[in-house]
C-alpha cells in the first residue's frame, strides 16, 4: 500500500482529509446552523488533522437537557434535525461558553460543533471520545441531524454535528474549540481485519508497585486546555495490587494500562471494542480510537501499553491479572498516512500507564 488512496475502501488517511476539507466536504461554521455553498469561518486549523481522523471543537454554546435524546426520523421517513428537539421540555437553559463555563458533574449538556459535513455518497464516518477525554471520565457522544443511534454519521450526510457531554468524575471548564471528540471518515463497508485481546495488567512495570488510579469524588475543577495544570495527587488515589486482584467499587472509576503492548501497523487502523458485553459488571473503555503508528519502533512507540478507562456498574467486581477486558479490531488504511502517529510529537506514544495530559504528578 503507498500514500496515494485514489478510490481504495478503508479509512481515510490525513492527506485524504486535508483534501475533504478543501473540496468543502468537511467545514468549519460559526452559527448554530450549517452554511454550505460559502466561505466557512473559522477555518478548521492543520493540528486537528490527525494520521486517520480529524479533532472537532466546541463551538461557542451549550444547552443543559433534561435527558439525552436521538433526533430519529418523523412520521413522513424524513430525518428529524436536532434543532427541533431543543424546546421548553427538553432544554433547561442555554450556556455561554465564550469566556469559558463549567460543565458540572450528574449533567448532561449538547453543544454544536464548529465543523459540519457535506459527505460525498461513498463516505460515512463515526465518532469517538479522544483519549484525553475518555481519561478524564468524560462521557461525550456525537449527534447527527436524523440520527437513530449515536457516534455513527450516514454516507452522505449533509449537515450539522452536535456532542453530547455528559461529566461523570471531575466537573470541566469548557471553552470554544475545545477538543473532545474526533471523526474518522470511511470508504465502503466496514471490514475487520484481525481482532487482538486486551487485558489487564494489575502487577506493573514500576517500581512503586502503582498499577493503576483510582479518581477522587469531589475534586477540583478540571480545565480542559490546561495541560499539565492539575496535581495528580489532588485528583487521584494511586492503587497497588499485591495479589494479582483489584475490586473494583460500583460507580468508581479507574485508570488501568493493558498487559500487552499494542502496535498499529502503517497501512492500519484500530478501534478498542467491548470483549463481552454480557459481563455488564463495568465498562472497559471509552476512547477508542488507535492510529496508524502507534507503538510502532519506527515512530518512536516501541512497547505502547493500552490504557484502559475503567468504571464499576452495580456491584463489587474482581479483576485478575491478565483478565480479558476489551478488544482492538483492526481495519485496513485506503492509504498509509504521510506522518504517523507520534511522529509529529504526542502525549500518549511510548505510553505505560498514563494518566490524561491535564495531570502532572
Amino acid at each position: 500500500m503507498n500514500k496515494e488512496s485514489g478510490h481504495n475502501d478503508g479509512i481515510l488517511p490525513a492527506q485524504d482529509l486535508a483534501k475533504l476539507i478543501a473540496d468543502g466536504h468537511v467545514h468549519a461554521r460559526s452559527s448554530s446552523e450549517p452554511m454550505l455553498g460559502r466561505a466557512f469561518e473559522p477555518e478548521i486549523e492543520a493540528g486537528q488533522i490527525q494520521p486517520a481522523s480529524l479533532d472537532l471543537r466546541l463551538g461557542t454554546k451549550a444547552y443543559r437537557l433534561r435527558a439525552s435524546f436521538l433526533p430519529g426520523q418523523k412520521s413522513n421517513g424524513q430525518g428529524r434535525k436536532v434543532t427541533d428537539c431543543l424546546d421548553q421540555h427538553l432544554v433547561m437553559h442555554e450556556i455561554d461558553l465564550t469566556n469559558g463555563a463549567v460543565l458540572e458533574t450528574g449533567c448532561v449538556y449538547l453543544v454544536p460543533l464548529m465543523e459540519g459535513l457535506q459527505l460525498p455518497r461513498d463516505l460515512s464516518a463515526r465518532t469517538n471520545p479522544k483519549s484525553s477525554t475518555g481519561r478524564l471520565d468524560v462521557f461525550t457522544r456525537v449527534i447527527a441531524d436524523g440520527a437513530s443511534q449515536f457516534e455513527t454519521i450516514e454516507p452522505g450526510y449533509a449537515g450539522p454535528l452536535y456532542v453530547e457531554i455528559a461529566p461523570r468524575t471531575f466537573s470541566v471548564l469548557a471553552r470554544p474549540g475545545d477538543r473532545l471528540v474526533q471523526i474518522r471518515f470511511r470508504r465502503g463497508v466496514e471490514k475487520i481485519l484481525k481482532s487482538q485481546t486486551v487485558s489487564i495488567d494489575l502487577k506493573g512495570e514500576s517500581a512503586d508497585g502503582i498499577i493503576g488510579w483510582r479518581a477522587r469524588r469531589h475534586s477540583g475543577l478540571v480545565d480542559i486546555a490546561g495541560v499539565d495544570a492539575h496535581k495528580a495527587l489532588d485528583y487521584w488515589q494511586p492503587l497497588s495490587a499485591p495479589n494479582g486482584r483489584l475490586i473494583l467499587d460500583p460507580e468508581e472509576f479507574y485508570i488501568l494500562a493493558s498487559k500487552e503492548s499494542v502496535t498499529i501497523p502503517e497501512d492500519q487502523a484500530a478501534e478498542m471494542a467491548p470483549i463481552a458485553p454480557e459481563i455488564g459488571e463495568f465498562r472497559a473503555h471509552y476512547a477508542g480510537f488507535f492510529d496508524p503508528g502507534f507503538g510502532l519502533k519506527q515512530a518512536g512507540g516501541a512497547g505502547s501499553r493500552a490504557v484502559l478507562e475503567v468504571r464499576g456498574r452495580d456491584v463489587p467486581f474482581m479483576l485478575r491479572h491478565g483478565q480479558a477486558v476489551a478488544k482492538l479490531d483492526f481495519e485496513a488504511m485506503s492509504a498509509i498516512p504521510e506522518n504517523l502517529y507520534g511522529t509529529n510529537g504526542s502525549h500518549y506514544q511510548a505510553q505505560g500507564l498514563r494518566l490524561s495530559k491535564h495531570f502532572k504528578l
